[in-house]
């Protein structure tokens, strides 16, 4: 199915996870994919996953490669379409031990990069009638012990979705965001910076409180990412929609 011929789709942290995922499912469908991410060969060795898979080296926590972001972006393909806010931070950070840098790492990522990202990408996005897709957690409705920070960078996340879809609407642009539940990708010993027996330990609670009985795969988010961005979802904005097995109702 070529749902996207030739539009152009920007994803940050693609370099491995639901990124990586989401950008071979796009480029599957005929879009042309590029992937961000701090680590060139990362990103190199991810670009062969699929045809079309494209990648620019850039920090999401980084103010200053956000614009750089799209400008690159607009000068190898002249337009974008889909901007998916999917690069992620977060750490086990009890409020006894939370501190400004910890914090302010935790919401460069989650809530200034995507913000920044999107204000730069907002005059192509116009003229593409295109579409802004925000990867948060189920922690960004669902309260969790040591999780305050992360959890309400998430939150915010999902509450600039909402805002964000109304002030867009006008210029045609749609933006929603898929709330993944706990998924086996690197995050808890990248991002958390878990040891591997605390990352073992999590996951085996995780397994215990999901109603269907397992952690999500990188496919199982992905394939809702691009859903929405596609034709079939012209008349959906401002949604949240949470995928992880049923854990938020749990």
């Amino acid at each position: 199915m070529i749902r996207f011929k030739n539009e152009v789709v920007l994803v940050t942290g693609g370099g491995a996870g639901i990124g990586l995922s989401t950008a071979v499912k796009f480029a599957g469908q005929g879009a042309r994919v590029i992937i961000t991410g701090r680590k060139q060969e990362t990103l190199k060795q991810a670009a062969r996953s699929a045809s079309g898979i494209d990648y620019i080296v850039a920090d999401a926590g980084k103010p200053s490669d956000a614009a750089h972001t799209i400008e690159e972006t607009i000068r190898r393909y002249g337009r974008l379409d889909v901007l998916v806010n999917n690069a992620g931070a977060g750490a086990i950070l009890p409020l006894s031990q939370a501190g400004v840098a910890q914090i302010s790492e935790i919401f460069a990522v989650n809530v200034f990069g995507p913000s920044l990202l999107a204000t730069a990408a907002l005059p192509h996005l116009k003229q593409s009638a295109g579409s802004i897709i925000n990867v948060s957690s189920t922690f960004g409705h669902k309260a969790a012990e040591a999780l305050s920070h992360y959890a309400a960078s998430k939150a915010a996340l999902e509450h600039m979705t909402r805002c964000w879809a109304l002030e867009l609407a006008r210029d045609g642009i749609r933006v929603n965001a898929v709330a993944a539940g706990p998924t086996d990708t690197e995050f808890l010993s990248q991002r958390m910076k878990l040891s591997t027996e605390q990352v073992e330990s999590v996951k085996a609670s995780e397994r215990a409180r999901i109603p269907l009985g397992r952690r999500g795969l990188p496919a199982d988010v992905a394939s809702w990412i691009v859903t929405l961005a596609s034709p079939e979802a012209a008349w959906v904005t401002g949604q949240v929609f949470t995928v992880d097995g049923g854990l938020s109702v749990s």
